[in-house]
């Protein structure tokens, strides 16, 4: 018996609000997206004046300057998906490019050069599939060096765990990777076939390391000095916490780095992060998302 069309609507809606695009609600309630559209009805619309357009560009770069002043490395299509999806305002990436561009709030593209490597890297197509870890450093002047590892699911962009420290030892290491594990695998780890990537640092590659891996079930995978792609994504987002975090902000302690730290990873990164692979969400946002796709599946 076929559902009444008022009653397919308002679930495709309800999809909709769950966070599902238009074609993945209509996909799954068996709905073009054409017939949706049209059960919508007309919008009325007011034409727009050449004097109100120029109000509403003010403002635009008014917002915009503010998210370029908060991330300063952000390109026009990450700001476009703050503005859209943390900002809910209905705009599109041509006008943003437009607008940034005639205000000089571009980031400057540098030339690339192609890198051919003979081997790719590993590709995670579930989650707690493949993790990355890797370590950076930065100067407190009144502390010293500090040292900062992460720890990176490869499917979901999420840093599962990390540790701020003062030293750059074996434990350090371990300690990010156990507390990600603390998080992502309540129930052990053992049997879960979870892989972890690394460099040859010393760290990883230490005896007591390699015997602790062996003895949690981990496979660890080094990458090769031929193949500069091996720990691209967690490398990659090292980049982006020295973008956000450490080249922005004059750390007066370390209470306060850990401070800082800790909050980019657990609210601003986590949470409301708009990440370019996984079409603008954040990562806990598409875990979420995965998960309502495969109740509906």
């Amino acid at each position: 018996m076929k559902q009444p069309k008022h009653h397919l609507q308002g679930k495709v809606n309800q999809l909709r609000k769950a966070g599902l695009s238009v074609t993945e609600a209509c996909a799954g309630m068996g709905v073009s997206k054409s017939w949706y559209y049209q059960a919508l009805g007309p919008r009325s619309r007011q034409p727009i004046t050449c004097d109100q357009k120029v109000v509403e560009d003010a403002c635009i770069v008014e917002r915009i300057d503010a998210i370029k002043s908060a991330h300063p490395f952000w390109g026009y299509r990450r700001v476009w998906a703050w503005l859209r999806h943390r900002e809910h305002l209905l705009i599109n990436k041509k006008r943003v490019y437009r607008l940034m561009r005639a205000h000089g709030l571009l980031v400057p593209q540098k030339p690339k050069r192609a890198c051919r490597s003979p081997r790719s890297k590993p590709k995670a197509d579930r989650p707690l599939q493949y993790w990355g870890i890797d370590m950076t450093k930065f100067m407190i002047p009144s502390v010293g060096w500090v040292y900062l590892v992460i720890v990176l699911d490869w499917y979901s962009k999420k840093i599962v765990g990390h540790n701020l420290s003062l030293r750059a030892r074996r434990q350090e290491w371990e300690a990010a990777l156990d507390q990600a594990l603390q998080m992502e695998f309540p129930d052990g780890v053992r049997g879960k076939r979870l892989k972890l990537i690394s460099d040859n640092g010393t760290q990883p590659t230490s005896v007591k390391f390699i015997e602790n891996m062996a003895l949690l079930d981990i496979e660890q995978i080094f990458t090769s000095y031929n193949n500069p792609k091996g720990n691209a994504e967690t490398e990659r987002m090292m980049r982006t916490i020295k973008e956000e975090v450490l080249w922005l902000q004059e750390f007066n302690s370390f209470d306060q780095a850990r401070q800082k730290v800790d909050h980019w990873i657990t609210h601003d990164y986590n949470q409301l992060y708009p990440h370019s692979v996984l079409n603008y969400k954040s990562p806990n946002e598409f875990i979420a998302h995965s998960h309502i796709k495969q109740r509906a599946a």
